[in-house]
């Protein structure tokens, strides 16, 4: 299940931080609950949170997202995958059109994934990260009918003189 953050997951959230990122800030996390709230998703399984995703709008096109993080036990389930096209659908339903990342230039690993999502490479920034390592930036087109297209549990048909209408069954979101 992927829902908002609440307070609560905060200690959950540091764990995973420290455990997937050399370079972490845990005090960071809850400056972006406190600004962009909408764009700090967490996924739980059986009560815990194993993984989360923190985006917001860096421009007036584009949503950045700064961190996504899955608790090493889970990673390779496709909980990533799904946090990501979470908060994409948020920047879709807020209007903008580009997703943009930065991802270490050792992490294939994460490149891959990225990749199997509809990022493409953009460019290297030089000592991106504190320790001197290059980092990748990312991006994709965000196209305004994913939210119907990519989450078919959003859609139902609608039949009417033989012509096919789509309806919304509810609210376009992951939340739960």
């Amino acid at each position: 299940m992927i829902r908002r953050f609440a307070p609560e997951d905060f200690q959950e959230i540091v764990e995973i931080e420290e455990e997937a990122f050399s370079e972490h800030n845990s005090l960071v996390y809850m400056n972006f609950y406190e600004m962009a709230g909408d764009g700090f998703l967490v996924a739980e399984q059986d009560g815990k949170v194993v993984g989360y995703v923190v985006g917001y709008r860096s421009a007036e096109n584009e949503g950045h997202i700064f961190s996504v993080g899955v608790k090493k036990e889970y990673r390779g389930q496709g909980i990533g995958t799904e946090l990501i096209h979470a908060i994409c659908d948020i920047f879709v339903a807020n209007g903008l059109k580009y997703a943009r990342l930065e991802v270490r230039i050792s992490n294939t690993t994460a490149q891959k994934l990225y990749r199997s999502i509809g990022f493409t490479s953009c460019w290297t920034e030089k000592k991106y990260y504190s320790d001197g390592e290059d980092g990748m930036v990312m991006k994709m087109h965000l196209h305004p009918y994913r939210l119907l297209v990519s989450k078919q549990k959003y859609i139902e048909p609608a039949f009417s003189d033989n012509e096919l209408f789509t309806t919304l069954k509810g609210p376009i979101s992951y939340y739960r």
